[in-house]
């Protein structure tokens, strides 16, 4: 089971992902990530993901990694995100 920390961070990128309108899917190939990887990492099931994996997420988010980490932000993806699916970066 995933720690609290790793959850918040995965419900994070699961909003992003979900604000872009991307599938897990879609999601996995803009992170370079396998997508049964990133379905398991997503779902908690893998609780402490790599500084490599977690620069591929922050990446595929179009944030910087200590704006992806930073909890206490709403990350600007979130608010500039498009309504349909297609986009594969955000700007940073």
């Amino acid at each position: 089971m995933a720690n609290e920390t790793t959850k918040r961070l995965m419900a994070r990128v699961k909003q992003i992902r979900l604000a872009r309108g991307l599938t897990q899917e879609q999601f996995a190939e803009c992170a370079n990530l396998d997508p049964k990887y990133y379905q398991h990492a997503e779902a908690g099931r893998k609780p402490n993901p790599e500084l490599e994996t977690l620069l591929k997420l922050s990446n595929a988010c179009g944030l910087k990694l200590c704006d992806l980490l930073n909890f206490d932000i709403e990350p600007p993806a979130l608010a500039n995100a498009p309504k349909k699916s297609g986009a594969k970066k955000l700007p940073k």
